[in-house]
């Protein structure tokens, strides 16, 4: 995450030395295919590790710099235990639905036209589905869940190779990701 961060901040410095160029005025019509980590905090936290995602947004023009993004994504995990010689398994996924508002700021930074810089936040609820084995005869309430309903925060950016396609990264306080914009 640490290095992700700085990746970020190196990019946002690289572009302010092109400032002759003008940024992109649309930012919606854009389908967004990331995968990325999350874990301690937001809806994963009661999973104590780092988690793999697999995460879908569609964007959409709202306003000037602004945009909404339905989203879906998924992680699954689980933990093996022995008790007694006994083995048991917990299995666990994770689904967050919601949207994300997007606000874009390249036209502030007046960055290359091949670059977009955001804020965002982004809303919505988690769907859990958690089992243990069937012959599992301990505490099934030994994981303790966060809140279903979550509330993230998001500072990105996104390279654009050509009017069709581009790579963004995307830091949050839930899931951060890399990631192909599909324009």
């Amino acid at each position: 995450m640490k290095r992700l961060f700085t990746i970020a901040i190196t990019i946002l410095f690289i572009s302010f030395f092109q400032l002759d160029a003008t940024a992109q005025e649309k930012h919606g019509s854009t389908l967004n295919l990331g995968v990325g980590i999350g874990g301690y905090g937001g809806y994963y936290k009661y999973a104590n590790r780092t988690l793999p995602v697999i995460s879908v947004n569609y964007e959409f023009d709202v306003a000037k710099r602004f945009t909404l993004a339905p989203f879906i994504s998924f992680s699954t995990f689980s933990n093996d235990y022995r008790d007694n010689n006994n083995y048991y398994t917990y299995r666990e996924s994770v689904i967050p639905i919601g949207i994300k508002g997007t606000y874009y700021f390249d036209d502030i930074l007046h960055a290359n036209s091949k670059w977009d810089f955001y804020l965002a936040g982004s809303l919505g609820f988690a769907i859990v589905n958690s089992r243990w084995d069937d012959r599992y005869d301990g505490d099934k309430d030994y994981y303790q869940r966060g809140n279903p309903l979550f509330l993230d925060l998001h500072i990105g950016t996104e390279y654009h190779f050509n009017s069709r396609v581009g790579a963004f990264l995307d830091l949050s306080t839930g899931v951060s990701t890399i990631g192909i914009a599909i324009h």
